[in-house]
């Protein structure tokens, strides 16, 4: 199994912090980011090799941190070659960029937004998807808040937790289990990759991509338990940082700073 961290966006959100520092590279208690789900990635044994795919802009700055990575499964950095937001390859590309940059076509793929911050599981996650067989897997987070579903795709299962239904942004939500980018993607799914972007569907948000894979093959949803971060915003980036930093014993923060 390889693994592929997407980490090519521009988070025009989080300016002017990420003028100079990519999202994912941004301290968490003192550490980047995207150590917190490296960390997790190695848990996962069957795992040979991390793959993060990001844009001219910060592969530079990728590429120092992962010289300076001393974990059992080696770090390779992609630079997709845009520049800035408007002419990105969005995260769909970005997959099929790695996957053809790297030889990924008949591995097993572990696919991770670089803003994502979870506590659960890599391996239990991997024994859920195994143990369904055929078809690919997408990481579920109950969440308690309805307006806060309403950002977010929900997900709707069936009796052996198989995917009936992705709607991306719901206004009128009919669960509160929502998609988080943490997706396990079968070696003989990962063709379909291409064959989605060949029709002309949306490159960015890789939600689109499970919505569409659906109706055509098994997708099984994996419901966590635990804390989940999605890191968009500057109040979002303080709370994740002030959760780490409690859990670490640190004293809180009124706000962020890269220092």
């Amino acid at each position: 199994m390889k693994a592929i961290i997407l980490a090519a966006g521009y988070a025009t959100r989080l300016r002017p912090l990420t003028e100079h520092t990519a999202k994912p590279l941004l301290p968490i208690a003192g550490r980047p980011m995207i150590d917190y789900i490296c960390d997790k990635i190695v848990e996962l044994e069957e795992v040979d090799q991390i793959h993060v795919v990001t844009n001219a802009r910060f592969a530079a700055s990728f590429s120092q941190w992962a010289e300076g990575q001393r974990r059992r499964v080696p770090v390779t950095v992609h630079d997709d070659g845009t520049t800035c937001n408007e002419d990105r390859l969005g995260a769909i590309g970005d997959i099929q960029f790695t996957v053809d940059r790297a030889g990924l076509a008949g591995d097993d793929l572990l696919v991770i937004a670089g803003d994502n911050l979870f506590d659960f599981s890599l391996v239990e996650y991997a024994a859920f998807w195994r143990g369904k067989g055929d078809g690919s897997a997408i990481a579920l987070y109950r969440c308690p808040d309805r307006e806060l579903v309403k950002q977010y795709a929900i997900v709707e299962l069936d009796e052996r937790d198989r995917v009936t239904s992705f709607t991306e942004k719901p206004q009128n939500p009919t669960t509160d289990l929502v998609a988080i980018a943490t997706y396990l993607v079968r070696a003989d799914h990962v063709p379909l990759v291409r064959r989605y972007l060949d029709e002309g569907n949306k490159k960015d948000q890789p939600g689109n991509l499970v919505a569409w894979l659906v109706p055509r093959v098994p997708v099984y949803g994996y419901r966590f338990t635990g804390d989940w971060l999605d890191i968009g915003d500057h109040r979002q980036l303080l709370e994740a940082d002030n959760l780490v930093r409690a859990r670490q014993g640190l004293p809180r923060r009124d706000s962020y700073s890269l220092g």
